[in-house]
């Protein structure tokens, strides 16, 4: 499984930006997908995730402003980031769970700015 990440860049506090993480590859072994980040300094925290049934889960730092959702037409998950703030400020990477054999797969990182 092959993931391309794309979407991040420089927004203003209050602002929004949707990522984009585009799955290729042993696609129909992908169970769940997500997006973790990670920030100078600090350990890689999981942000949003979403099985194939579309159950999700977010971290308590960015419920109500987060939404990941997944097009399965396109093997893309997306993460729709609205009101952020700049502690939100860190490189984002997606990853893919696949069940058999069960690996985990990530994404390079997209950088995402959010200035005060």
């Amino acid at each position: 499984v092959q993931l391309q990440a794309s979407g991040g860049g420089l927004v203003q506090a209050g602002g929004s930006l949707r990522l984009s993480c585009a799955a290729s590859g042993n696609i129909f072994s992908i169970n769940h997908m997500g997006w973790s980040r990670q920030a100078p300094g600090k350990q890689r925290e999981l942000v949003a995730g979403i099985t194939s049934g579309g159950s999700t889960n977010y971290a308590d730092s960015v419920k109500g402003r987060f939404t990941i959702s997944r097009d399965n037409a396109k093997n893309t998950v997306y993460l729709q980031m609205n009101s952020l703030k700049p502690e939100d400020t860190a490189v984002y990477y997606c990853n893919a769970l696949t069940t058999m054999p069960m690996t985990n797969y990530w994404g390079q990182g997209t950088l995402v700015t959010v200035s005060s």
